[in-house]
């Protein structure tokens, strides 16, 4: 399938890196022009550097609204509209019991995995609507729909985007703006050999069917399929990669 996006402007948050990375350089190699958001400005330069094809880089809080709705007002001013945007910057928080998480880590989670998906989803259809409609992908999680001990605020986060996700799918529709959210399970990103050794990284690939960690370009495909013109009649849908994680 020749999925193609020339002449679309698309938002990618958290871009610098993983995921993000792997779905910004796919949709630049087919066509878009993308705006690498990351909360560091060096490293999103340097991601877009990487990409090429015309990509710009944006820093952006996205735990910040006003930060969000200048990162749009980016897009639109330098490339003259927005056609999509993929709300996947995201961290992890700390690993404890709910009877004993930090305040302050919950705050920081649920600031960026949920209120930053918001923000990104708000500004971002508002934007669309004057470009005659659009996209949002919105990057969730296997722990959207399942729950992970340790990971009370994460997994609350995730939960919420997708709930997120199917009410914008519902009010917009009418808008030509679709909304999907993908799941993926624990994919294998410099992030995770930074701070796991294989032994860990072993046990992780034992909890999915397929015995493995997923890639980043297994994310990406499926993001830019759900961007596509090709998944016109999708919305409101919450899509895993997963390795059959959850159908345990």
């Amino acid at each position: 399938m020749d999925i193609r996006f020339d002449g679309r402007t698309i938002i990618v948050t958290g871009a610098a890196s993983g995921i993000g990375l792997a779905i910004a350089e796919r949709l630049a190699e087919s066509g878009a022009r993308v705006i690498v958001s990351d909360i560091d400005q060096a490293a999103a330069e340097a991601a877009a550097e990487r990409i090429g094809h015309g990509a710009l880089a944006r820093a952006c809080d996205v735990s910040k609204p006003e930060a969000v709705e200048a990162l749009v007002d980016f897009a639109v001013t330098e490339t003259g509209a927005l056609h999509g945007i993929v709300n996947n910057a995201g961290i992890g928080g700390a690993q404890a019991a709910t009877g004993d998480y930090p305040l302050d880590s919950w705050d920081k989670v649920i600031g960026v995995n949920l209120s930053g998906v918001f923000y990104g989803t708000r500004y971002g259809i508002a934007a669309m609507r004057k470009t005659g409609g659009g996209v949002v992908v919105n990057i969730a999680s296997i722990l959207g729909s399942v729950g992970f001990a340790n990971s009370v605020a994460y997994v609350a986060a995730k939960h919420g985007v997708v709930g997120l996700t199917k009410s914008a799918a519902l009010e917009h529709a009418g808008d030509n703006i679709r909304v999907n959210a993908i799941g993926p399970a624990f994919i294998h990103t410099p992030l995770i050999d930074e701070h796991l050794d294989d032994a860990t990284q072993q046990a992780l690939a034992q909890m999915h069917a397929m015995k493995r960690l997923g890639k980043p370009s297994e994310v990406a495909d499926l993001c830019c399929y759900l961007l596509s013109d090709q998944a016109s009649f999708i919305t409101g849908s919450y899509h895993l990669v997963d390795g059959g994680y959850t159908a345990q």
